[in-house]
């Protein structure tokens, strides 16, 4: 083998390792593209689900503060409730204080009227359980 020989076979040698070596090169930055495009899209769809995370915190807010209006809501009810029937209780006492008077002064207006007598030809006596409408009169 001579030396021409030789030198062909080195830059045959030469020429793989080149063609190895680019091959090697583009393979690397293929997958360095691919996983650049792959970080981005992990990323963005981390973006997404912290957007929806944050969407759904800010519903559960909404709905905790119109529980919050239900409950205060219920709560004023409660009370208003409580205050009207203290109010009706009020006006009802207040009705029966009003019809204990009357009766006494109808019974006391019966006592002092000499033509008010009962059934039996006596003066109608409401203590003693006559009925006040029914008074009989001459």
């Amino acid at each position: 083998m001579d030396a021409m020989m030789w030198v062909w076979i080195i830059i045959g040698i030469l020429v793989v390792l080149l063609i190895i070596g680019l091959i090697v090169f583009l393979g690397r930055k293929r997958k360095h593209a691919h996983d650049q495009e792959k970080r981005r899209k992990d990323h963005e769809h981390a973006n997404e689900i912290r957007e929806e995370a944050h969407a759904k915190d800010l519903e559960a807010r909404e709905r905790e503060a119109r529980a919050a209006r239900a409950d205060a809501d219920a709560q004023q009810a409660e009370v208003d409730a409580e205050r009207l029937r203290k109010e009706a209780e009020q006006r009802q006492n207040d009705a029966q204080g009003l019809r204990r008077e009357t009766e006494e002064r109808a019974r006391h207006a019966d006592e002092i009227d000499p033509d008010v007598r009962n059934d039996q030809g006596t003066r109608s006596d409401r203590k003693n359980g006559a009925d006040p409408g029914r008074p009989g009169r001459h």
